[in-house]
């Protein structure tokens, strides 16, 4: 019995064991290729997501900058108007002073006597007119003044609020693509992608040549040789070129090029573009992803070029790589 007895306890002992170790071993085994490949597109998704934000913010930023510089331009002018009416109030003041004295009856025994005061009447007339009106100019001139002011103290206060928030998103991006790039390590033995090789095509000339862009003409074209331009380079978040770019950097940049300005901000972009449908779509329009997450330039052929995400090089895909938003054309 007591043999049993131990022999019992020595089973449930190990038993216990098993149970304590067998997680920890579990915990410390390494995540497949696949579980990092599929954390490491998760993450991207959701990092790409705060570098739009952040982009928005940049773009906010740039046009309170905007809105100081016009107000800063027009408080000069009313300010050296206001000072003017002030030393023309300050005149007339001592103008009033000087006539304030001459009644009625002074004018009658002046030299000229009645038939002077008519004219002595009507220039004090003018003058409390004249009066009337320049304070009137100085009153309008200083709430103008101040009216202008406030809105630039409100838009510089917006614009340092916004400052520390960038510094802070920066930071938080910083820090999340540390953690990002390492997964990278893990799962692909480097955190980037190597340059890409470039395509080779006979060029008219008769020597090789990058990838061809397709022939378009206009400014659609010149966005689309831009973005053929791009092909290989890397990712680089909030960047527009001409050494990397993320997704609406990069379409920014190709329209930039063709003389069009768009904000760099996926969600932006789909503002200020006109909405069309798939069978619309010709080259150098916009093809928008992920709820707005995501933006490419649409290159003809049903190929897309863009900047797909962090570690990876602009590249061109089929237009259908995830599941388009909507379709947009730069006007």
């Amino acid at each position: 019995m007591s043999y049993l007895r131990n022999s019992l306890r020595a089973l449930a002992a190990a038993g216990l064991a098993a149970v304590l170790i067998a997680p920890a071993s579990a915990a410390q085994a390494e995540p497949s290729p696949a579980e990092l490949t599929q954390r490491i597109e998760k993450s991207s998704t959701e990092l790409e997501r705060v570098v739009e934000s952040y982009n928005e913010l940049t773009e906010d930023i740039k046009a309170n900058k905007a809105a100081a510089a016009k107000l800063t331009a027009r408080i000069g002018p009313l300010e050296a108007q206001t000072a003017q009416s002030r030393a023309d109030v300050g005149e007339i003041a001592v103008t009033a002073y000087k006539t304030g004295r001459m009644d009625t009856a002074n004018a009658l025994l002046s030299a000229g006597g009645p038939s002077n005061l008519l004219d002595r009447l009507d220039t004090l007339d003018q003058l409390t007119r004249q009066r009337q009106q320049r304070i009137s100019g100085f009153t309008e001139s200083q709430r103008r003044l101040l009216d202008q002011k406030a809105r630039l103290d409100a838009t510089l206060a917006k614009q340092a609020a916004q400052a520390k928030q960038l510094a802070a998103g920066k930071k938080k991006i910083e820090k999340d693509l540390a953690e990002l790039y390492e997964m990278r390590r893990q799962a692909y033995g480097r955190a980037t992608e190597p340059p890409a090789p470039r395509t080779k095509s006979k060029s008219k000339s008769g020597g090789s040549s990058a990838e061809q862009a397709p022939a378009v003409s206009g400014r659609a074209g010149t966005a689309v040789r831009y973005a053929y331009g791009a092909l290989g380079k890397p990712y680089v978040w909030a960047a527009d070129g001409p050494n990397g770019y993320d997704c609406s950097g990069l379409t920014s940049a190709a329209w930039r090029a063709a003389g069009k300005s768009l904000p760099h901000n996926t969600k932006m972009q789909w503002g200020v573009v006109s909405h069309i449908s798939r069978s619309e779509l010709r080259p150098g329009d916009l093809v928008f992803y992920n709820s707005l997450g995501h933006v490419s330039i649409y290159v003809g052929g049903g190929q897309v070029i863009h900047a797909p995400t962090f570690g990876r090089n602009v590249e061109k895909r089929n237009v259908d790589l995830m599941k388009p938003y909507g379709y947009g054309r730069v006007h």
